[in-house]
């Protein structure tokens, strides 16, 4: 076979597999052999169906054995995988007009989809000018393998910074990722991972579902739903599992919803890594999560802050040394692109965390050799340590760009690395990252982060970080800040724009809107800014009142 990643298809272990959460709190488990022999024969389903090797699938299934089985059936036909989030929370036509842009970019023989979502599927395919019906999951009546092309996966960003955009991941870009994080994390032979991120995202297929189905791990699998509705079901796994990811949210979430009396009688001595990525990482949501846990067992040293991106397949750094994660609080005036960047206060993890909020970021590690990583300024020049710039990261990881030619406003493809389009600096060997650069402004010549501006905001009214979005405005000749908040309350406006006029200046132009459902999100829940000020600036916000 073409990849290590799929060897386990012909050698299965039947003795481990794979636990699947169900709607009734319970588990039911599919070892590897029975999951092979599906994936094999759904492949000769789809070679039948005229599935031939370096072809895109398009796969739009809830996380069940079905999708596992569908996601290595087009693995072992040859194909290319290309996962499509469900619909999740997003209204039918926006979801049908977000999967029909995957769809026109993607040019798939095939779309994959289940009985309840075929009819987006279908729409989508309309929308997109691809003839045809979905079709749905099935196994043939032999087990089929067709030898790999060169693309494993085509992984669509969410379009935070724009329309989607695939990825390009190749099978050694897709190796080289696995085996960075197997290693970083300590993966061993008998260890047990659990996970209840959904797979269209890139942290969740390749960190906590492919790389353990690889290497015949156990894995216990939830949805987002099973872990929203229960989340002390998802710290419940770590009496057996070892390993897992989670963006900081997640552990927020648990420390205000989970009783310490829910979990009477765990043992978590035995976690040996929580990830911790996909967003900035606040050190504040860290501290309250290991509060609730440490009587279980649970070590702060087993946090493993991260840095990654769909670009770089996934992974870049992580914190892999058995150590509370070191957070620091820059002097916000004092960034500036090429400067050094002054340190005002840091600390590891502990309870000086408490509170930190706004303004405080995360150590992600020290990069492995074998994934370089550089901080630029403007014209590519590489800088030392503890100055400002762009992280710009190479190596086997560093994906070839985006497929069918799109190209995306921040994030470059040049000579084999990944200009990242996220700003960030060294300190005391550890990468720290700031944020996109595209999400930014320049004032009096240093840069401000609008995730910064947001936090202090939600901070200052009470209205909390999630109903607040500041978008940075371009304009010729003059800098603004649209800010966005999910309230018809406006009495908190003055106060806020003087609170911006003493951070920005006089001459950053403050537009303040407010509304119900202003803020949208991506499937991975980061804010869709450029998306939601050209939806304004179009007049097509429903609902949105500019507050004078």
């Amino acid at each position: 076979m073409a990849s290590a990643l799929r060897d386990w298809l012909d050698k299965p272990n039947p003795g481990r597999g794979v636990h699947l959460a169900t709607d009734d709190g319970g588990w039911d488990f599919r070892d590897y052999g029975a999951l092979a022999t599906a994936a094999r024969r759904t492949a000769g389903a789809l070679i039948d169906e005229g599935v031939r090797p370096g072809d895109v699938v398009c796969v739009i299934l809830p996380t069940d054995f079905t999708c596992v089985e569908t996601y290595f059936g087009v693995w072992a036909a040859g194909a290319t995988v290309c996962l499509i989030t469900p619909p999740l929370f997003q209204d039918g036509d926006d979801y049908v007009a977000h999967v029909a842009a995957i769809l026109r970019q993607a040019r798939p023989v095939l779309v994959v989809a289940s009985d309840d979502l075929a009819d987006y599927a279908g729409r989508a395919m309309a929308q997109a000018g691809i003839d045809g019906t979905p079709w749905r999951p099935r196994q043939g009546d032999d087990v089929a393998v067709q030898p790999a092309g060169e693309l494993a996966l085509l992984q669509f960003t969410s379009g935070s910074s724009g329309s989607p955009r695939g990825v390009m991941v190749t099978w050694e870009n897709l190796e080289a990722n696995s085996d960075l994080i197997a290693r970083t994390a300590g993966f061993e032979d008998d260890d047990v991972v659990a996970s209840w991120l959904p797979l269209y995202h890139d942290m969740g297929l390749i960190g906590t579902f492919l790389t353990p189905i690889a290497r015949q791990g156990m894995l216990r699998l939830m949805r987002p739903d099973h872990f929203i509705r229960d989340p002390a079901r998802w710290i419940r796994c770590f009496a057996e599992a070892a390993h897992t990811a989670a963006p900081p949210f997640a552990y927020a979430y648990c420390a205000r919803r989970v009783k310490p009396e829910q979990l009477e009688g765990l043992d978590l001595s035995g976690w040996k890594m929580a990830l911790i990525g996909a967003e900035p990482i606040d050190p504040h949501a860290l501290e309250v999560f290991a509060r609730l846990v440490e009587p279980f067992g649970f070590s702060r040293s087993a946090f493993r802050p991260a840095y990654g991106m769909a670009e770089t397949t996934l992974l870049v750094t992580m914190d892999n040394t058995w150590r509370p994660p070191l957070a620091v609080r820059p002097d916000p005036d004092a960034l500036s692109f090429g400067e050094p960047v002054r340190i005002l206060e840091q600390h590891p993890l502990g309870p000086e965390s408490l509170g930190a909020k706004a303004g405080w970021i995360v150590g992600c590690g020290t990069p492995e050799d074998d994934v370089p990583v550089a901080i630029v300024d403007d014209a590519g020049r590489e800088l030392g340590e503890g100055l400002l710039g762009e992280i710009v990261v190479g190596g086997a990881s560093a994906c070839p760009g985006y497929y069918a030619g799109a190209e995306a406003k921040s994030t470059r493809f040049i000579g084999g690395r990944v200009f990242t389009g996220d700003a960030g600096f060294f300190h005391e060997g550890q990468l720290f990252v700031l944020g996109r650069m595209g999400d930014s402004i320049k004032v009096r010549g240093r840069s401000v982060y609008v995730e910064d501006l947001e936090a202090k905001i939600a901070e200052s009214t009470g209205l909390g970080k999630g109903r607040i979005v500041a978008v940075g405005v371009p304009g010729a000749g003059r800098k603004g800040i649209a800010l966005f908040a999910e309230t018809q309350d406006e009495t908190w406006a003055p106060d806020v724009r003087e609170m911006l006029r003493r951070r920005l200046g006089d001459d950053v132009e403050v537009t303040i809107v407010v509304g119900g459902g202003l803020i949208q999100r991506t499937s991975s829940g980061k804010p869709r800014r450029r998306y939601m000020l050209e939806r304004f600036q179009a007049g097509l916000m429903e609902g949105a009142r500019v507050l004078d």
